[in-house]
């Protein structure tokens, strides 16, 4: 017998990205006091009257019920060293990164921090990521692991990196090519989870690591290239003496085979009109990390360039986690926004929620399976307490619409605001039990 459920509540999901600086944007779907239908996992359709007394009824009343936020890049062997003191990229990843990946060595370490990492995701509304393992194979077995126990949509990978770092941390060219093999072999494709073949930055990849990389993403049909680009202006200035006979950067990469579809590379600040243009023409994506970039220094992403309709890149949200301060894609959304701002180029509210969303759906290459509140997706879910504080309960009083209350729920909204989360249908998270 099937399983059928029906969620009360206002439907919220974003059907394009409404752009910059947009009121009232059609691209906003937004139905108060709906019935959102799931049948077996997957959303069957959305309604004003309620079904039928067959179907197993939730009320959310007065809560946003939405598709589950996606983050784009997030690195869980940081979770121990997050909001450590922000030195910049180079010096944090020696000080901080590098011993805190040391400890994957041990498995038992591994599967404690895959289960806190994704129960802490799940607290915050977050329904898939794409994670950074170390470069440890047990790390990548206990994220995924822990993942299809919990019947997550995850992307993941074991670093690859065979210079300019530790030597415990250190694979080579051939080793990680035959771990990472064998990793997908394990998991990619089974049941809802995915593999990144993930070379660190092109500092930490010799040539030949970078060339294995890419043979390894053209072989496996369905796999993400996921890495680092142009994050730093010391690190832009080191890529440039690694490889002195490049242009640019984002040149490094296209070199080896590792832009295209379902490439993703975070933070991409510092790039110019050029590499946007090679960005949209291979339709790689960039993650754009503002509470990472912000905290340590990094600099500010152009969202208005990147998103430049003549040659327009996919972008989508990520925390960045450790070097980002927080799991909560509604302080990311507050922080991507005053970037914005800074930029002299507003980001609409809207538009903040379709980076977290459908856009980063999109970005992945997954449209039509997550992203939407619409028939066929997966009923990944995330339900918003519209007065999850008494100041936001105080300011909802005085709202005018709803691009105003989004605007209101990120500028002041954290993980107090994630009421429920359901995956596949299933309820997953629901704070009131969890406190």
């Amino acid at each position: 017998m099937s399983r059928r459920i029906a969620i009360r509540g206002d439907l919220l999901d974003l059907l394009d990205d409404p752009g910059f600086d947009v009121v009232d944007s059609p691209e906003v779907r937004f139905d108060a006091d709906h019935w959102l239908l799931v049948e077996d996992g997957r959303i069957a359709g959305r309604q004003a009257h309620a079904p039928d007394p067959s179907w197993t009824r939730l009320d959310h009343s007065g809560r946003l019920v939405m598709p589950g936020f996606i983050d784009t890049h997030v690195h869980s062997p940081q979770l121990d060293v997050i909001a450590s003191y922000g030195t910049e990229l180079l010096d944090w990843l020696n000080t901080y990164t590098f011993p805190a990946e040391s400890r994957f060595s041990d498995p038992a370490h591994a599967t404690r921090i895959a289960g806190a990492f994704l129960d802490l995701l799940l607290a915050h509304g977050t329904t898939t990521a794409v994670a950074y393992c170390s470069s440890h194979p047990a790390s990548v077995d206990a994220y995924f692991e822990a993942a299809e126990a919990r019947g997550l949509r995850m992307i993941g990978g074991k670093v690859m990196m065979d210079r300019n770092a530790p030597p415990g941390l250190l694979d080579t060219a051939t080793s990680g090519y035959d771990e990472s093999k064998a990793l997908i072999g394990r998991w990619h494709g089974r049941d809802r989870l995915a593999y990144a073949i993930t070379p660190r930055f092109a500092a930490t990849s010799t040539p030949a690591q970078l060339e294995a990389a890419g043979a390894l993403w053209r072989e496996t049909p369905g796999a993400y290239l996921h890495s680092h680009v142009a994050e730093n202006v010391a690190e832009v200035e080191w890529i440039s003496a690694l490889y002195p006979s490049h242009a640019r950067y984002l040149d490094v990469y296209a070199q080896f085979g590792l832009l295209g579809r379902r490439a993703l590379y975070a933070h991409g600040i510092h790039l110019d009109d050029a590499d946007f243009q090679l960005l949209h023409e291979s339709q790689t994506a960039i993650a754009h990390c503002p509470t990472s970039n912000n905290f340590l220094g990094s600099g500010l992403f152009s969202m208005h360039r990147a998103r430049d309709p003549r040659r327009p890149v996919h972008v989508a949200l990520a925390t960045d986690l450790g070097g980002g301060t927080t799991f909560s894609m509604l302080r990311t959304m507050q922080a991507a926004s005053e970037v914005a701002q800074l930029g002299g180029h507003p980001l609409s509210p809207s538009s903040a929620w379709w980076l977290a969303t459908r856009g980063a759906a999109e970005a992945l290459d997954l449209g039509e399976r997550i992203g939407a509140v619409e028939p066929g997706r997966d009923a990944d879910l995330v339900v918003i307490d519209l007065r999850s504080t008494p100041l936001i309960d105080f300011r909802m009083q005085y709202i005018r619409g709803i691009e105003e209350a989004l605007a209101v729920q990120f500028a002041l909204g954290d993980d107090r605001a994630i009421r429920a989360t359901y995956i596949a249908g299933h309820l997953a998270w629901d704070r009131d039990a969890a406190h």
